[in-house]
């Protein structure tokens, strides 16, 4: 697990630039970086906490506007004329990167909050499978799915595991996403899950964003469990989750629950023993099918930090997710690579006042893409999200996803200076070009990469 923390003190100025302006103190002036010509700049600022109902399509557009960054922190915003008269700037001229952003939109970088990165191959077998009409649940059935990764997985030396995953997370920064969740789960034995969670963290720490691991060693029964499933949950309870607990290796435990994986009583049991030692929860529910009525009601009573897929969701789940602290992360690149009829109800958790995140799910199996933009495109033209929410829940409902909302998804002074610059006018251009790359530049804690 990986996190950025390069602040530093800083101290009131006379400048004009921006209302929080400061003058950095205790700051090399070479660790200054200034965008300037900001033609629209998306900040999300605005209070603390998710965005829910209208206030996601409030994203705080600045026109012609510039940031200032020092220490890996936003230092200010405002706009470009008052940055360039700017007297400590002006005065520190030739100490201060300066980007001219030639009226290019610029957004907080994108925070992808659910990702499976810690697989070998692609899974060419099962994909070829569905062209010829074969369903998920039937392919899982016959041996394909998540079991199809795991040889590859448990056999992979670390460092091969490490290198696949650095190159997604490269991947994902080329298209503007700059804090990443990254899960296990493709090895289902105590062996091959550390290796994947240490993969994780050798590649976070040779990435310059952000990566909080998870551990997902309940993605399905391993095959040698299959007549002992009770067996595989007391290995995770009793073996995997405190030895990752104890090493720090994941800070979230995740669950599938679903018919082909786990059943709502084992997801219960395992999220508990997580929380018992120190990990937080999220799960994978209503994928595939309903659960029963009232369960996800009774997950939220754990407060998980977030509930994702949720594409079966009742009416009754809706409003207790919309009641909750909960984000609900919608990842509807699974439905566009299963070529499902449906999409997850992101109109209905909206309207209800549900905290609604976007993210890739970048797995092998059901959503083989690195791309938050495609991710946004589909949110406007599969689940009706305005280009505003798809934004907001890639964005600082994204953070809020991940517990990170205090430090990123939003352009405000304080928080982490990772931004996406996009060669477009207009930041609705962003979810309306798919099928390309539009991202310019990707900046992480004030770095350029």
């Amino acid at each position: 697990m990986k996190t950025h923390h390069r602040g530093t003190e800083t101290q009131r100025s006379k400048s004009r630039f921006g209302k929080a302006s400061s003058a950095p103190s205790r700051l090399r002036c070479e660790e200054l970086l200034l965008l300037t010509n900001i033609g629209q700049l998306l900040t999300l600022a605005g209070e603390p906490g998710p965005r829910r109902a209208a206030g996601m399509r409030e994203v705080g557009i600045r026109e012609d506007a510039a940031v200032l960054c020092g220490g890996g922190r936003i230092i200010s915003v405002g706009r470009t004329k008052d940055a360039l008269r700017d007297g400590w700037l002006k005065g520190h001229k030739g100490h201060v990167r300066e980007i001219d952003c030639q009226g290019r939109v610029v957004l907080p970088g994108f925070v992808d909050s659910h990702t499976h990165p810690a697989f070998i191959l692609p899974r060419l077998i099962d994909f070829e499978y569905r062209t010829s009409g074969a369903s998920y649940e039937r392919i899982a059935l016959e041996g394909g799915g998540i079991r199809s990764s795991l040889e590859a997985v448990r056999k992979a030396p670390k460092q091969q595991l490490t290198e696949h995953v650095l190159r997604a997370f490269r991947q994902m920064a080329a298209q503007g996403t700059t804090t990443v969740e990254a899960k296990s789960g493709y090895g289902l034995s105590a062996a091959s899950e550390i290796k994947s969670l240490e993969a994780i963290g050798d590649a976070a720490r040779q990435w310059p964003g952000t990566v909080v691991a998870t551990l997902l060693a309940a993605h399905t029964v391993p095959p040698e469990f299959h007549a002992r499933r009770e067996e595989y949950v007391r290995l995770i309870c009793d073996e995997l989750i405190p030895t990752v607990a104890k090493r720090k290796l994941a800070r979230y435990c995740d669950v599938f629950c679903e018919t082909t994986a786990f059943t709502e009583r084992e997801t219960s049991r395992i999220l508990a023993c997580a929380a018992a030692r120190g990990l937080q929860q999220r799960a994978h529910v209503c994928q595939l099918s309903a659960p029963h009525q009232g369960f996800v009601a009774s997950l939220l009573k754990s407060k998980p930090s977030s509930l994702d897929h949720l594409d079966h969701v009742r009416a009754d789940d809706i409003r207790a997710l919309a009641a909750s602290d909960t984000v609900c992360t919608l990842v509807p690149g699974a439905n566009y690579f299963l070529g499902l009829g449906h999409y997850p109800p992101a109109r209905a958790l909206i309207d209800a006042g549900a905290a609604v995140a976007l993210a890739t799910d970048y797995n092998p199996g059901t959503s083989p893409t690195p791309s938050m933009p495609f991710v946004l495109s589909l949110a406007c033209t599969h689940m009706k999200m305005t280009p505003a929410e798809a934004i907001a829940a890639a964005t600082i409902n994204g953070a809020h996803a991940l517990g990170l909302g205090d430090r990123k998804g939003s352009i405000e002074p304080g928080k982490d200076a990772d931004l996406a610059v996009f060669d477009v006018r207009d930041y609705r251009e962003i979810c309306y070009w798919f099928g390309t790359n539009l991202c310019h530049a990707t900046i992480f804690c004030g770095v350029e990469s």
